[in-house]
């Protein structure tokens, strides 16, 4: 199986090529809207694109884990994470 990945660049390329803009202008506008994604999710928020998905915060609370290497318990402090939840027309075009 052939696995594609893209850079932020990349998708900024793409976008250029797209829409007629220059790199510079695409790269501008894709750094934007990743810098408002960041900072909603930064602010507690949650940002829902239609027909694409949702990313929200999580609160992951604090657990009990075990050292692999020793075998000693150790404490995982209380974390944020972003989960993303894609749109159902992102599922069925990737089935």
């Amino acid at each position: 199986m052939n696995i594609m990945s893209r850079s932020k660049k990349d998708i900024a390329a793409a976008v250029a090529e797209q829409l007629g803009m220059t790199k510079k202008d695409s790269e501008a506008a894709v750094n934007a809207v990743f810098d408002e994604i960041t900072a909603t999710l930064k602010d507690g928020g949650e940002v829902a694109v239609s027909g694409f998905g949702k990313f929200v915060v999580v609160e992951k609370p604090a657990r009990q884990g075990v050292n692999p290497a020793t075998g000693e318990k150790i404490e995982i402090a209380a974390s944020k994470a972003v989960k993303f939840k894609p749109a159902k027309a992102i599922k069925d075009e990737i089935k």
